[in-house]
């Protein structure tokens, strides 16, 4: 799995060292368009092991460190929380 993840951060590492600034950016374009439609298949893949894990009854600190996540992240997919902090539901002071 880390040699996986070392040819990736490789592959992007040569993209950044494309000497032509125009080609460069056109390269990084074309990975940055071709990771947004991976993100949200790896977003559920990651999502739907986490469930299962705590299906499981393993704990969250567990689950986040299997997962390689933090701790608030696994928190946010159990509770269905997938948006930017902006977007989060204010904690009522009430009740």
């Amino acid at each position: 799995m880390d040699e996986e993840v070392r040819q990736v951060a490789d592959a992007l590492d040569a993209v950044e060292q494309i000497a032509d600034p125009e080609a460069r950016v056109q390269a990084m374009s074309r990975v940055m368009a071709a990771q947004v439609k991976r993100n949200a298949k790896w977003k559920q893949e990651r999502d739907g092991l986490v469930h299962a894990l705590r299906d499981e009854g393993v704990s969250l600190r567990k689950i986040a460190a299997r997962v390689g996540t933090s701790l608030g992240t696994v928190q946010d997919i159990l509770r269905g929380h997938s948006g930017s902090w902006g977007d989060r539901p204010k904690v009522s002071d009430e009740g």
